[in-house]
């Protein structure tokens, strides 16, 4: 271990000498140059590519495209003036990875990053979805999956995971988050981050991840985009920031800025986040990007009067790397020259750059084998991982009867719904390598179960126009036959970056067909595609099964089919809790009690009005965090807290026995929750601090225990310093976040003394 350290340590100092030697060399024009990211092509009308690519898929027809190439980078390149690029075109990027090493004046190469999200070509559920598996392991594969693929054509740098808290569904960026949770969010983020950064890469390749968007982004007014965020000091540190602090601690090379504002300040001139937290507190060492053009946008949020002072306050601030504002290329030198920003500064954020391209072995390993994209992209290894995880993270929330699994014979289905033979709304939110010819549809994957005369198929009508709508034929297929599974949801359009919903339900005239089908008292098993939770109550009560499949990748037609059939049993639990109607959102698992909290579950109250109730709506979301069916049976049993009181470095210990009491084998996620009863602050009436999947056997039972260091059971106080209070505490371990065996602890250690080993001792925040 010792030789490890030294090593590292050597190697540290060799970097630092050759960084110091760098920029001894170089002008300041170069050391602008390496703050500035550009994209390799030129701007293109994107309304209009939406709309061609639409009607390519549309008629089955492949759609690349139309990039032309930035007609300056080259030139830029060549002057030392860029520093990245945004691109996924392999011989491109060796082509002006050679021009910054072999034809600029210090051969210094490039950082080459991309939005790869949920997979490269190979498309993997989006995140919100794969975040329903609680499976980090399974996560990580998913992002070295991604990052080979995206290595071997010449990215080193990963615009993700992106580890945003998202409590509000209007959101459409809630798709690339791992939900509501600040606990599952780190879990999440460290296991993608260390997917992204595997050693192991094809080609001696390595990639940086760079968690997003730092810092607050996902509590955007109203579940607007880019919108104001304004939150207390306690509330970020407590729920916001400990996903990014994970990915850090994990190693994440760098971070992006983020758009919003919070408390006033906007993320991208934020010198409290930026410098008191991430540097000084955190010591993060890896550059900060800013997001697209969130420099130049300063001045849109009224903080700087041009580009030249939105340049000025972000560098200032610790934003090292320009995204495409033209901002540090404009004005950064002249900044420097007229005092107004000092060297010393932009050298700081140069060294942090280079640092970078080092530890990614860009200067000894600056091109890729482009022989190497051929063999690894698309692989078959990478698309059964695809299915596996799609299959993972499909939550069931309804099954009356036991309607499913479906019989393969015997009956005859209506397949019925605009989602049901669709390629390219599977691939859900920033696909941005994904094909649609890659995707396997639902109709396919229903196909290799049924045999030709016991299915039946047709749209019904369009996701959101009123062109083919066809429900009259639906209502005659679903008479003809014994079962109609509805295939139904958003496109991939509607959710992810700029794509809120102020009525996020069934879009289009979906419940008129769903209404129109349910009309003729056939039994319905509704399969719901999204890039967010719904509202959709009315849906639930008509359908006698429903299946959460989200935008689930290229091989979710037959993951869904799979599942519907029982070759899988499904596994998937919430991540993000389902709202009943839109006046409750925000609504999530982990709030805290009022003065006057509603009593039992959140019914309606009307005898006692004076409490923290709706007049027309129950508190409780429709379906909660956590929340998933299998078609397995689990028993709980035995909760035994095996560490009733704690003191200083002590470690909760409690477990409880599952069971499996059906006549087949199932997974099961069991959780474990916790809640400060009496603190000096207000706490949530439940916080998640630990989960297990389990494998069941028919029968079998096995005893689940959870360790929880005391460290994690703390909290910002009053005077913003992380601690563990004394007192006590109730847990749960349950299926979900509403029920569970009922325990408790307590915390016996004096306040002050472990208030002071938070502060310095490094816990989870």
């Amino acid at each position: 271990m010792q030789k490890e350290i030294v090593s590292q340590n050597q190697l540290n100092q060799a970097e630092e000498k050759m960084i110091d030697e760098l920029l001894h060399q170089m002008t300041l024009d170069e050391k602008v140059g390496q703050l500035v990211l550009e994209n390799a092509f030129a701007p293109i009308d994107w309304h209009a590519v939406i709309q061609q690519k639409k009607i390519a898929e549309e008629n089955g027809l492949p759609y690349e495209i139309p990039l032309q190439l930035n007609p300056l980078i080259t030139e830029h390149i060549r002057a030392g003036r860029v520093s990245a690029i945004n691109s996924a075109d392999l011989r491109l990027n060796n082509q002006l990875q050679r021009l910054a090493v072999e034809e600029s004046r210090l051969h210094i190469p490039l950082l080459v990053g991309q939005d790869v999200i949920h997979g490269f070509r190979t498309i993997f559920p989006i995140p919100l979805a794969e975040s329903c598996t609680w499976d980090p392991d399974l996560l990580e594969r998913a992002s070295r999956a991604a990052a080979v693929e995206a290595s071997t054509v010449g990215i080193n740098w990963i615009f993700a995971p992106m580890v945003d808290i998202a409590r509000d569904p209007r959101w459409g960026r809630i798709a690339e988050g791992a939900g509501e949770d600040p606990f599952l969010g780190m879990v999440m983020a460290r296991a993608r981050v260390r997917g992204f950064q595997s050693g192991d890469l094809p080609g001696n390749r390595r990639i940086s991840a760079c968690p997003k968007h730092y810092a607050g982004y996902g509590a955007a007014e109203a579940g607007r985009d880019y919108n104001t965020v304004d939150m207390s000091e306690r509330t970020l540190r407590d729920v916001y920031l400990p996903p990014f602090k994970a990915a850090f601690d994990a190693g994440a090379g760098s971070t992006m800025s983020a758009f919003n504002e919070i408390g006033g300040v906007p993320g991208t001139c934020n010198t409290f986040l930026l410098r008191a937290i991430l540097r000084e507190e955190w010591g993060m060492q890896g550059p900060v990007v800013s997001d697209f053009n969130a420099i130049g946008e300063l001045v849109q949020h009224g903080v700087a009067t041009d580009l030249r002072e939105a340049a000025r306050l972000s560098i200032l601030a610790g934003v090292d790397i320009d995204l495409e504002s033209g901002a540090y290329t404009k004005h950064l030198a002249q900044l420097v020259d007229d005092g107004s920003v000092p060297v010393v500064i932009v050298d700081e954020a140069v060294r942090r750059v280079l640092r970078l391209k080092l530890r990614l072995n860009l200067f000894d390993h600056p091109y890729v084998d482009e022989t190497l994209a051929a063999q690894h992209i698309l692989c078959p290894e990478f698309q059964d991982l695809a299915l596996q995880v799609s299959q993972e993270s499909m939550v069931l929330l309804k099954n009356d009867d036991r309607i499913l699994p479906l019989r393969k014979e015997g009956q005859k289905i209506a397949l019925i719904g605009p989602l049901a033979h669709n390629r390219a709304d599977l691939l859900g939110a920033w696909a941005i390598g994904g094909q649609a010819s890659d995707v396997q549809t639902v109709l396919e994957g229903f196909k290799s179960y049924l045999a030709e005369n016991s299915l039946v198929y047709t749209q019904g009508c369009a996701i959101l126009e009123d062109e083919n709508f066809e429900v009259a034929t639906a209502v005659e297929l679903a008479q003809r036959s014994d079962l109609v599974v509805l295939v139904i949801g958003e496109s991939t359009g509607m959710s992810g970056e700029a794509h809120s919903r102020a009525h996020p339900g069934l879009p289009g005239r979906q419940q008129e067909l769903v209404d129109a089908v349910a009309a003729t008292g056939k039994p319905l098993v509704a399969v719901l595609m999204s890039g967010r939770p719904l509202v959709v109550p009315r849906l639930v009560q008509q359908v006698d099964a429903l299946l959460i499949a989200w935008h689930g990748g290229i091989r979710a037609g037959q993951a869904i089919a799979d599942i519907l059939f029982g070759a899988v049993n499904p596994s998937g639990k919430l991540t993000a809790s389902w709202p009943r109607a839109e006046g409750q959102i925000p609504v999530y698992y982990a709030h805290k009690s009022t003065g006057r909290p509603a009593e039992g579950a959140g019914t309606t109250q009307y005898h006692d009005p004076f409490r923290s109730i709706y007049l027309d709506e129950v508190n409780a979301p429709l379906f909660s965090f956590g929340e998933g069916l299998s078609y397995s049976k689990f028993e709980y049993s035995r909760l035994e807290v095996l560490t009733p009181s704690l003191s200083l470095n002590g470690v909760l210990k409690v477990s409880a026995v599952i069971k499996n009491t059906s006549e087949r084998a199932g997974d099961e996620i069991v959780q474990l929750y916790v809640r400060d009863l009496v603190g000096s602050v207000t706490r949530p009436v439940k916080e998640l601090k630990g989960f297990q999947r389990v494998a069941l056997r028919p029968g079998e039972e096995r005893q689940v225990v959870f360790e929880v260091p005391i460290e994690e059971l703390g909290f910002y106080g009053s005077d913003m310093k992380y601690r563990v209070e004394p007192g006590k505490y109730r847990l749960w371990i349950g299926p979900n976040s509403t029920s569970g065996l009922e325990g408790g602890f307590e915390v016996l250690v004096g306040r002050r003394k472990l208030s002071f080993l938070m502060t310095h001792g490094g816990a989870n925040a």
